[in-house]
């Protein structure tokens, strides 16, 4: 929005700064991060007075875990407020890449709050049925499927970018949809899995998406995918003031999720946020860079699947408890040390995913 005060400039006074995408994208985070601190304790009172008795606690989860009994959920509403605000004020408004990812991040955050909401009113684990979140969350991804492929410049519109191998294009016809459904469905659910320690989501998610925003700004630009021999993505470059309010949104609720979380994102955030690493990746063409930027991601979702599938074949455990964290949580490790192990490692993957833009 702001960026029309640019029809108010001559070329040379302040108002063109606003023509700068890494200032607006400054201007993002800020805003977000603001927005945090001035709503987060009002949005949490309002969370418990409403909630009751907070999030149910699984009985089956780790002994340590019954000590937040109480703590509301919902709190994942501050990250989109921030990061819906922020977007809607400092992004081009005209540009289809941000709408997209706003698309994606509203309609998952919209699914998350209703299995929250049902989660807490009632007061069982259960929530919404997962088939019907699945069959929303690919609708949803379908539509930005398309709206992505449309929107890519005709070389590269339904095509499979390579990270690494320069100018390899695997061409997917329609399959290029279904692809984008199941990145997009993937990382929303795999974050999702990921949330079950304080602060555990939340960095990882801010880490990955600076990365796949820094992916963004340099797709988006002419000079910088010659210089880097990646493909030329017109658009992609606005998506970095989006990625600048998740992470000014992130850390405004890290301020209230940190150990002893005082609110937990819930589906309401870690749905939208999951979802819009996978639309990013989409309209960037760097789906398969998201897998290493978004390595923990993919690790924690992994340990779920291999503990399911081995357990219905054998009847015996992989792991002590899936997802992994809480595999390290059953084997003594503190909360905190296996929470700053794995943003960690989350920040190592997000410097090898960088390492593919220039190793060609």
């Amino acid at each position: 929005m702001l960026f029309w005060l640019t029809e108010l400039s001559d070329g040379g006074d302040f108002f063109n700064l606003f023509r700068y995408i890494t200032f607006r994208a400054g201007g993002a985070f800020l805003t977000a991060l603001v927005f945090g601190f001035l709503f987060g304790v009002p949005l949490i009172n309002v969370l418990r007075r409403t909630q009751g008795k907070g999030q149910p606690i699984r009985t089956d989860g780790p002994e340590g875990h019954f000590v937040k009994a109480g703590t509301p959920t919902m709190g994942g509403l501050l990250i989109i407020g921030a990061l819906v605000t922020s977007t809607l004020l400092w992004a081009r408004l005209d540009n289809p890449f941000v709408w997209m990812v706003l698309f994606v991040t509203i309609a998952y955050a919209l699914i998350g709050f209703a299995d929250d909401y049902a989660k807490v009113s009632k007061q069982n684990t259960d929530g919404v049925s997962g088939k019907v979140r699945l069959l929303l969350g690919f609708i949803i991804a379908g539509v930005a499927g398309f709206w992505a492929a449309h929107y890519h410049p005709a070389e590269l519109s339904y095509n499979l970018a390579l990270p690494i191998f320069k100018d390899t294009l695997i061409y997917m016809s329609w399959l290029f949809i279904p692809f984008a459904m199941i990145v997009i469905v993937g990382s929303a659910n795999a974050v999702n899995l990921t949330d079950g320690l304080d602060g555990l989501a939340i960095m990882p998610v801010m880490i990955a998406t600076s990365t796949l925003g820094i992916i963004a700004y340099a797709v988006g630009r002419v000079d910088f995918t010659e210089y880097l021999d990646v493909h030329y993505v017109p658009g992609t470059g606005e998506i970095l003031v989006f990625a600048a309010g998740v992470v000014g949104g992130g850390l405004g609720f890290l301020w209230y999720n940190a150990p002893p979380a005082a609110v937990f994102m819930g589906d309401t955030g870690s749905l939208a946020l999951g979802g819009a690493l996978g639309a990013i990746a989409v309209a960037t063409k760097h789906e398969l860079v998201l897998g290493i930027v978004g390595g923990l991601f993919v690790v924690e979702a992994l340990s779920v699947i291999i503990q399911v599938l081995y357990f219905k074949r054998t009847g015996k455990r992989v792991f002590l408890m899936a997802p992994i964290h809480h595999h390290y949580e059953k084997k003594g490790w503190a909360e905190p040390q296996i929470v700053i192990r794995f943003w960690i490692i989350s920040l190592i993957l997000a410097m090898i995913g960088l390492a593919t833009l220039k190793v060609r």
